[in-house]
């Protein structure tokens, strides 16, 4: 076992205890349950170590990965006696302890270049990445890299982006993708997923959305596709819907396209107005069908009935916010983050509390995105103007990686296809970090 590197002589003279890996992962990832006596001084890197030497045995061609390992459903992040004594936990039985492969990625891709900052991003449909730009233009970016449309409209820098109808799929099928801006406005957009790919293909929105008096910070869509939210300085919330006509009284106007050919293009009105928050409604999520998630600069986070349009729940953690997501155990939990370090979760099923559940301090400034991982109850993202993407595991205090793809301030990330983080920022790049294993 010394050959490995990992595991020392002084590894070797340190307290053994009997433990037996288990472990959800499938061959040839899955080793003997036969238990083992192992130096308690060991790490998580001498654990991982140990395990990949298990395999080898096993399989001459396995090339080693990395591995995290839990004991009672908690992370180790200390040396094996350390955890145990911290925790309490008698080593005089056989320990089990799971590994399970650390969340950490195995490529960096691109980055792919943009004119001015990136100031949003979304990764919900699978094909494509939809990103937005301080130079008033998003772009849908493909999977070998390429800008294969580019959204023009807006006349100021889009601050928001939602892909409307993630899951749509089969011939002929059309994505509706909305952008919010600091013009006040937002924009809805068609695109054929099934077109001939022509780079930076031109695209006009189908629908604008007037009726913010201020800049609008964030857009959310409705899980069935019909609406979306928007939040704004104003300290409103918008309700609006998709459809290319969803009132009598919608104005159409022409546009003059390139080739002359006349374009229709509908100016959607409000359908309903969320008030309550005092300051800038930073970000908005609509997860369930009659319920809307706020974030406002007036410290608070809001829960809202969209039938009735009050509030049902709100809690105020004496910051700023400028991101929130809800997802983590069945959907609920509510991360968000704002003007210090502290990523907060909240668990609103709880009653009579208004204390976060979980407070995650690795950053070293503000918090400007946070996303959970669609298909796992533990992990979720964040990313700050200390220019870091921090990937969490609800089961660890501690980041269980830290992506550094950039060089500036990081304003925007997202999860893309389960296995990647893509992100942009400051340094008007778009970055990938794929193979990161999750699920």
């Amino acid at each position: 076992m010394a050959s490995n590197g990992d595991i020392t002589a002084e590894d070797e003279n340190s307290r053994r205890v009997q433990v037996r890996f288990i472990t959800k992962l499938q061959s040839p990832l899955k080793v003997s349950l036969s238990s083992i006596a192992i130096p308690s001084n060991l790490t998580r890197r001498g654990l991982s170590a140990l395990v990949n030497s298990i395999i080898q045995a096993g399989d001459s061609d396995w090339e080693p990965i990395p591995f995290d390992f839990l004991i009672h459903n908690e992370l180790i992040r200390m040396s094996l006696e350390e955890f145990l004594i911290a925790k309490e936990i008698s080593a005089e039985k056989t320990l089990e302890i799971e590994y399970i492969q650390a969340v950490v990625p195995r490529k960096e891709e691109g980055p792919l270049p943009h004119p001015d900052w990136m100031s949003a991003v979304s990764g919900a449909y699978p094909g494509f990445i939809l990103s937005g730009c301080c130079d008033s233009s998003g772009r849908i970016w493909n999977s070998d890299g390429m800008c294969t449309h580019i959204l023009e409209g807006h006349s100021n820098a889009i601050t928001s982006v939602s892909i409307i109808n993630p899951k749509v799929s089969g011939s002929g099928a059309k994505i509706r993708l909305a952008t919010a801006s600091k013009d006040r406005t937002l924009r809805l957009w068609e695109v054929d997923i099934n077109e001939p790919v022509v780079p930076d293909t031109k695209v006009r929105a189908f629908k604008i959305l007037r009726g913010h008096k201020s800049a609008v910070q964030s857009v959310a869509a409705r899980p069935s596709g019909d609406m979306v939210c928007s939040g704004s300085w104003d300290c409103t919330i918008n309700l609006w819907g998709t459809n290319e006509s969803d009132a009598e009284d919608e104005s159409i106007k022409k546009r003059k396209l390139n080739n002359n050919a006349e374009k229709s293009q509908t100016e959607g009105e409000v359908i309903s107005e969320l008030v309550g928050h005092k300051e800038c409604v930073s970000s908005v999520c609509w997860p369930q069908h009659e319920t809307i998630y706020s974030a406002s600069w007036d410290h608070y986070v809001r829960r809202w009935d969209v039938e009735t349009g009050t509030d049902s729940y709100n809690v105020a953690c004496g910051k700023a916010l400028n991101c929130l997501d809800v997802g983590g155990e069945g959907s609920a939990l509510i991360a968000a983050g704002g003007s210090d370090p502290v990523l907060r979760i909240w668990d609103p099923r709880k009653p009579g509390t208004s204390a976060p559940i979980f407070q995650f301090s690795s950053h070293a400034s503000w918090i400007t995105s946070c996303k959970w991982h669609d298909k796992s109850w533990f992990h979720l993202l964040s990313s700050s103007y200390d220019g870091k993407i921090m990937l969490w595991d609800l089961r660890t205090a501690w980041p269980v990686s830290v992506l550094e793809s950039h060089n500036d301030k990081v304003l925007c990330a997202d999860w893309w296809k389960d296995d990647s983080v893509i992100s942009g920022g400051a340094d008007s790049k778009l970055c990938i970090s794929s193979g990161i294993s999750v699920l």
